[in-house]
């Protein structure tokens, strides 16, 4: 029998976001219905609603959530009910051509429910991610659903499910950020500090965080940045290789994902140093570069993909650090806000006012 629930939908392309009654149906084979806690504000959930992802309205935003299983269905032997669980949107198939060659974190057909979450008409919702988590209840697949020590609060430990994660690994995972090495990070907000803590952890001896905000630049500080560069005034590119000898950093993220942070963080690169692109870029974006300057000044180009993370490995990892105090996820959140409070979260993080917003249901 579908359960009822309040969720924040985007009817239309755009249009502020709504708050309705939704129909959750009971989990299938292979699925999971998940009581949700609480669910980061991010980004990405801004583009659904603008259609800068796909035109599958309306959609059920949300997907950085922790939460609660209530139910499981046939065939899921690794969860039950009263499960304390982090929600990501990747879940390993285990049979693409990706799986096959054992690197998961690549899946190319990664599960979702079987069964489609509805308005109270029967209008199917597009799930933001697979996942659809700002809302009371949600329906994922099994893999989706990743459990963690319940000693952490369920709104830090959801920003596990994407942000944290997505910015720690492109340093980690995607980055290979090592002992000793420069690194520098080209935006500041959540993405962007989980990439700084990230390459601290890892070993870094300079991580150098590079934004228009003092206020951003003064957090990152906060999260393990060495030095700041406030590109407002400052060209970056010059201010990053002095900071570096000269030469330009081994390692440059961008967290932004446009063209001119892009170019930013190609020439702020060292010769055979690596560009990790973890900002996520709207569709219509272009880059240009010389192509003697693609082959001159090797090195690796690289996107990450969530931070080339494989959830069921990385999680408990994160939520580990973060109990042992060595990854301040608390740090992360600006403010709690209510299913409610979503539109209003999104301007204040268009206009750069905070971290993260985080829904508590």
């Amino acid at each position: 029998m579908p359960h009822e629930a309040r969720a924040v939908v985007a009817l239309k392309k755009g249009a502020p976001v709504e708050v309705l009654p939704i129909l959750v149906p009971d989990p299938g084979p292979g699925d999971v219905l998940v009581t949700v806690q609480a669910c980061g504000v991010c980004h990405t959930d801004l583009h659904y609603r603008d259609g800068a992802i796909g035109d599958d309205f309306p959609y059920l935003l949300g997907h950085e959530a922790a939460g609660v299983v209530e139910a499981v269905g046939a065939g899921v032997t690794d969860l039950a009910p009263g499960d304390y669980v982090v929600l990501a949107w990747r879940a390993p198939c285990g049979q693409c051509r990706a799986c096959r060659r054992a690197r998961p974190w690549y899946c190319f057909d990664s599960r979702n429910a079987g069964r489609s979450m509805t308005l109270l008409d029967g209008t199917e919702l597009s799930a933001a991610l697979g996942i659809g988590a700002f809302a009371e209840k949600t329906l994922v697949a099994a893999g989706q659903a990743v459990k963690v020590d319940p000693s952490a609060r369920p709104e830090a430990a959801g920003l596990i499910g994407c942000g944290v994660m997505a910015g720690y690994g492109a340093a980690v995972h995607t980055g290979g950020v090592g002992s000793g090495d420069t690194v520098a990070v080209i935006g500041c907000g959540g993405v962007g500090n989980a990439a700084i803590a990230g390459a601290s952890r890892a070993g870094a001896r300079r991580v150098i965080a590079v934004d228009l905000d003092e206020g951003k630049l003064d957090a990152a500080e906060r999260f393990g940045a060495t030095d700041t560069v406030n590109s407002r005034g400052t060209d970056p590119v010059e201010a990053v290789r002095a900071l570096t000898g000269g030469h330009g950093a081994d390692v440059v993220i961008d967290a932004v994902g446009r063209p001119e942070t892009y170019r930013q963080a190609f020439y702020m690169r060292d010769l055979a140093g690596t560009l990790v692109q973890v900002g996520v870029p709207d569709p219509d974006m272009r880059i240009e570069l010389p192509l003697i300057d693609l082959f001159s000044r090797g090195g690796a180009l690289k996107s990450s993909w969530y931070g080339d993370c494989l959830p069921s490995r990385d999680f408990p990892v994160l939520i580990d650090l973060f109990l042992s105090g060595k990854l301040d996820l608390e740090r992360f959140i600006s403010e709690t806000v209510t299913l409610d409070d979503v539109e209003p979260a999104f301007a204040k993080m268009q206009r750069g006012e905070v971290l993260r917003s985080v829904v508590v249901v």
